[in-house]
């Protein structure tokens, strides 16, 4: 089994594609005018329109109803993400190293979706992901 994509299902397509070509710096790929993909290394993420729901079960997804899942980008230099996006997107919470060794800090995106975006800071957590 392959490990495909996440998809965020969202009311305002055009709002929140904008949002993760910002936070990412790739440009979404249009596969139809209700569905953006956005390529990344190790990852797709999928964003579809709530017009999408109805081609699987209507009612079976719901934009903006998230609170169990953060969505995490793990990048070179948090410091400069950090200082790039702080006064961009609604923070949740500020830069800190976190028990399993990753600096990170997160936000929520349009839908109020958490993000996290984080860097291996210990010597142990760059091991780990050296191996990855």
């Amino acid at each position: 089994m392959k490990f495909a994509s996440t998809r965020i299902i969202t009311a305002d397509i055009k709002q929140l594609v904008a949002f993760y070509e910002m936070i990412a710096n790739v440009k979404a790929q249009w596969l139809a005018p209700v569905f953006a993909e956005m390529v990344l290394p190790g990852a797709v993420l999928a964003i579809g329109s709530s017009e999408t729901v109805a081609l699987w079960k209507e009612g079976s997804a719901e934009p903006c109803t998230n609170r169990s899942l953060v969505l995490e980008f793990q990048v070179d230099d948090i410091d400069a993400e950090y200082a790039r996006l702080k006064d961009k997107v609604p923070l949740v919470h500020e830069l800190k190293t976190m028990p399993w060794g990753n600096t990170t800090f997160q936000f929520r995106d349009p839908d109020g979706n958490a993000v996290s975006l984080y860097m291996p800071s210990t010597d142990e957590a760059k091991k780990r992901f050296a191996t990855r």
